[in-house]
């Protein structure tokens, strides 16, 4: 099973909601490495007519045959690659900077061929940004700019000329974060409780085992008829 498995519900040490007396059962204060978010940033944006050129195709483009046909094209990876990066601190807003970068986010295109064959490729769509965010002061562990990148295309046109290309209109999501690697203290509640994976069956049998052993009463099944019993006593 995992954590979330109904055969899981009310093991203490395993993740979930907790309640204020949940509080009391931290046991100890616990040093970890993590990535520390100082600030980041989202911005979702239709894109038009945005130009992508298709390598790496599935096979030989020799056998398909022209004209090809946009299907559609999605990310690849969650994590964009940040090109030409620039922080240029501001001086009249202190520990707060001007981060200029061009994020490329991966893809895979799916297009049809003149007879209906689908081929795949990969491709880039390349998103320029330039934003104000916190930015710390430079100390011994230094901080870094990572992405966080989805893209699914909603349209496209085929261009014409030697290469595969298309212009796509393209639904992005990118989130810009300014992250470091420390130690954290946290409070704990201790390692946690593992449990077993539940293998995936079509147990026909365990609706019949949860039935009771024995048949109900009626006043077991009417409580009315339990009501009337104790008056009547």
């Amino acid at each position: 099973m995992s954590f979330y498995s109904y055969k899981n519900r009310g093991n203490e040490r395993c993740p979930g909601r907790i309640t204020f007396d949940g509080c009391k059962k931290i046991i100890e204060k616990v040093c970890i490495q993590v990535d520390k978010v100082y600030d980041a940033c989202l911005q979702q944006e239709t894109l038009n007519d945005v130009r992508i050129v298709v390598k790496d195709v599935c096979g030989d483009l020799r056998e398909f045959t022209p004209p090809f046909t946009f299907i559609g094209c999605r990310s690849t990876s969650v994590k964009g690659k940040l090109v030409g990066t620039q922080i240029t601190r501001l001086p009249d807003r202190p520990n707060f900077a001007r981060v200029q970068t061009k994020v490329e986010i991966p893809v895979e295109v799916v297009f049809e061929d003149a007879h209906g064959k689908k081929g795949t490729g990969n491709s880039f769509i390349c998103v320029p940004k330039d934003v104000i965010l916190y930015v710390p002061d430079e100390s011994v562990i230094p901080f870094q700019l990572e992405s966080t990148v989805n893209a699914m295309c909603v349209s496209g046109r085929i261009v014409p000329g030697d290469v595969l290309r298309f212009d796509v209109d393209v639904c992005v999501t990118i989130i810009l974060k300014i992250v470091a690697k420390v130690e954290l203290l946290v409070p704990s509640f201790g390692f946690c409780d593992i449990p077993p994976c539940e293998e995936f069956a079509e147990n026909v049998c365990e609706q019949f085992f949860s039935l009771p052993l024995f048949p109900p009463q009626l006043e077991d099944v009417n409580p009315r008829m339990r009501t009337m019993q104790d008056e009547q006593e």
